[in-house]
């Protein structure tokens, strides 16, 4: 998506079903922001845009106490499961709050550290997104995004059904007006933003042990046939019911292999404000 072309309203496409939160609970600033990690030290002031549980954002506070960090989010509903991981952790350098990251009610030259995690995937305008997060990023600070590109997504064995999930997948992501093939643009999107130093990389998870593979075909197995992507995938005319149980069978049929491998790849930036 260019910096000029039309914007359509997004709506996030999973939502926060058990299954989608199964997943988004297990990400840590370890698994899911290590690219960020040498940017943080204590004192530094950090926002989490898109923090979802919080999980990621916990992990953010401890390391840049005594530091402030704001998780902020869209879904105010999320935010109660946030709030508990932190109370949880004793953290009290932490806040949350619900906010768009196209509209960011803080003022200019906020933070130290602006960061979105799978967040510009699901946005209307991601540079204008993070033109935002530049908006609010101290001069000197750093604004870091980190996206799946679903159409690199990579496994085997080779099970048909799966490349029909794929291929609804970024169809109903595209027509919720985001990008699933985000990994691969966020370089060109921060250009268009305007950053002029910008590190670029990428990152997988991957899934393989007997552990791995049945909690990741599980969850979206589960996601497929019970988030708020079924909602949007069979009404919109993208795919029918029993396309869904297909999909969701064939996730079950990969996570059975014993030789089973998933990977996601990443890609990710560090952009200097």
């Amino acid at each position: 998506m260019s910096a000029d072309a039309p914007r359509r309203a997004a709506h996030y496409v999973h939502g926060h079903h058990e299954a989608v939160l199964r997943s988004h609970t297990w990400r840590t600033a370890a698994n899911s922001a290590g690219y960020l990690l040498p940017e943080l030290a204590p004192g530094q002031s950090v926002l989490d845009v898109g923090c979802g549980p919080g999980t990621i954002t916990a992990d953010l506070a401890e390391r840049v106490a005594p530091g402030e960090v704001t998780g902020v989010d869209a879904a105010g509903g999320v935010l109660a499961q946030a709030r508990a991981t932190a109370a949880e952790r004793g953290l009290t350098n932490l806040t949350f709050a619900v906010a768009d990251v196209h509209r960011l009610d803080f003022p200019d030259d906020s933070f130290d550290v602006v960061h979105a995690h799978q967040v510009l995937q699901h946005v209307a305008d991601p540079v204008g997104a993070l033109r935002e997060m530049r908006r609010v990023c101290r001069p000197g600070g750093v604004v870091a995004a980190r996206d799946a590109d679903y159409a690199a997504m990579t496994w085997y064995p080779q099970v048909p059904g799966l490349d029909d999930w794929l291929a609804t997948y970024r169809t109903v992501a595209r027509a919720s007006g985001g990008e699933p093939d985000a990994g691969r643009q966020l370089h060109a999107w921060a250009r268009q933003a305007g950053f002029t130093e910008v590190t670029s990389t990428a990152t997988a998870w991957c899934y393989a042990t007997d552990e791995e593979r049945s909690w990741w075909s599980g969850l979206w197995a589960d996601r497929t046939l019970s988030s708020h992507y079924r909602a949007s995938a069979v009404p919109g005319g993208h795919v029918t019911e029993a396309g869904l149980l297909a999909a969701a069978d064939a996730w079950r049929q990969w996570g059975r292999a014993a030789d089973g491998w998933f990977a996601v790849l990443h890609g990710e930036i560090l952009c200097r404000a």
